[in-house]
């Protein structure tokens, strides 16, 4: 069975497990909008973000307290541009397929459009995330739409030799290595295998709308579970090689360096950052009046989200007190799905006034739990890639006598 017949059968197989599972979500009833209520009032983090340093670079930012739906609206939703946003003439743009495949291709985007659409709601974030002072928001969740990857890579017929897809943009820069300098495109690779997946798409709308042209209009990739540099935007060439690519953003940047002990000595391991890790945040507190009969004491909530792994639970931590379950929030069953956040509220009563510090973790359906700070998998990193530490944010509780009304 040549590799064309593989990669077939693989989508088949695989879309429709997922067409199966999305019918089922969809009539699973009426879900719960987003956890608010009426009259609640957002109380603001005292921890706040540092300033942003590379603007040119990392922009709209998620801000926490903010958070009020399910999905990001396009204009909130964080970028990041290594090389600048480039100009694409989407009239005279083709995407090309080529390298080891049997028949090279060239589509325009109508061409593109015409083929079958696809959509999945994919919560995407930056590996760097939390990793730095400043960059606490690069996370947001949208409603992704195109075509399915995989039957283009089965057109295309990928080549028995060929083991590994690279993905190429239209933005470019200048590298230097050694004692030369080079104008180098943006790119990713991935296995022939992970690139098969029926979850990726080549991706044109955003939350029903077309692709922006700073999130990677007029094409992108969209590969659901993995971190946002794998997600390559202004794309223009998808090339099948027989071995990895080792570019500046596979083997230079968005790399991990972790210490392992081996016979009591260091033993310093390098690893290409890929798949998203587990991992929640408490992202605003509220607070309302309380019901008649209730001594009229202000009753506050915590309200953050979980994402990165299929949520079993998340649980708060306020100060040193005991860990407690927080509520899973139902959304539109039409948004969520396999690769988004879900949203979790935490009833917290009538805090004592004073400064207080919020910790929430997750737990994973294979048992998984987001690690604490202290964890030897986050101790014995050396760089800020793939900071899933549980996170703490404090707030502060005025007095009753000095709350407006």
């Amino acid at each position: 069975m040549d590799s064309r017949e593989v990669v077939r059968r693989t989508f088949m197989g695989q879309a429709a497990v997922a067409a199966a599972g999305l019918a089922l979500r969809r009539f699973q009833g009426l879900a719960q909008a987003f956890p608010s209520r009426p009259g609640e009032e957002v109380l603001t983090w005292l921890d706040q973000p540092a300033a942003n340093p590379v603007p040119q670079v990392v922009g709209d930012l998620l801000r926490w307290e903010e958070l009020s739906s399910f999905l990001t609206p396009v204009e909130q939703f964080f970028t990041i541009a290594h090389y600048g946003q480039p100009q694409v003439d989407a009239q005279a743009w083709r995407l090309e397929v080529g390298g080891l495949v049997q028949r090279p291709l060239a589509l325009t985007l109508d061409a593109l459009r015409a083929r079958p659409r696809q959509e999945v709601p994919f919560t995407l974030e930056c590996s760097g995330n939390h990793g730095a002072p400043f960059f606490h928001g690069g996370i947001g969740t949208a409603r992704w739409a195109g075509t399915p990857l995989a039957p283009l890579l089965a057109e295309a017929g990928v080549l028995g030799r060929g083991s590994e897809v690279i993905f190429w943009g239209a933005d470019a820069g200048e590298e230097t290595l050694g004692d030369t300098t080079v104008t180098q495109h943006f790119a990713r690779s991935m296995s022939v295998t992970d690139a098969s997946d029926p979850n990726l798409l080549l991706c044109y709308e955003m939350n029903g709308q077309p692709l922006p042209a700073k999130h990677g209009a007029p094409l992108r990739l969209i590969a659901p579970g993995w971190y946002g540099v794998a997600n390559v935007k202004w794309l223009t060439r998808i090339e099948v090689r027989d071995t990895r690519l080792m570019n500046k953003f596979m083997a230079r940047d968005y790399v991990t360096l972790r210490e392992e002990r081996r016979d009591g000595a260091s033993e310093w391991v390098e690893t290409s950052v890929g798949r998203a890790l587990l991992k929640s945040a408490p992202a605003r507190v509220t607070r309302t009046v309380a019901p008649a009969g209730a001594g009229g004491e202000p009753q506050y909530r915590i309200i953050g989200a979980a994402w990165g792994a299929p949520i079993a639970r998340v649980e708060v931590r306020v100060d040193d007190g005991p860990w407690l379950p927080a509520t899973i929030d139902r959304s539109d069953p039409a948004e969520e799905g396999e690769f988004t956040w879900r949203l979790w509220s935490f009833d917290w009563g009538t805090p004592g006034p004073g400064e207080h510090a919020i910790t929430s973790r997750a737990v994973a359906t294979d048992g998984r739990v987001q690690p604490a700070p202290d964890d030897p998998w986050l101790t014995s990193k050396r760089t800020f890639w793939e900071s899933n530490g549980q996170i703490t944010r404090r707030i502060a509780i005025p007095a009753i006598a000095t709350q407006a009304k």
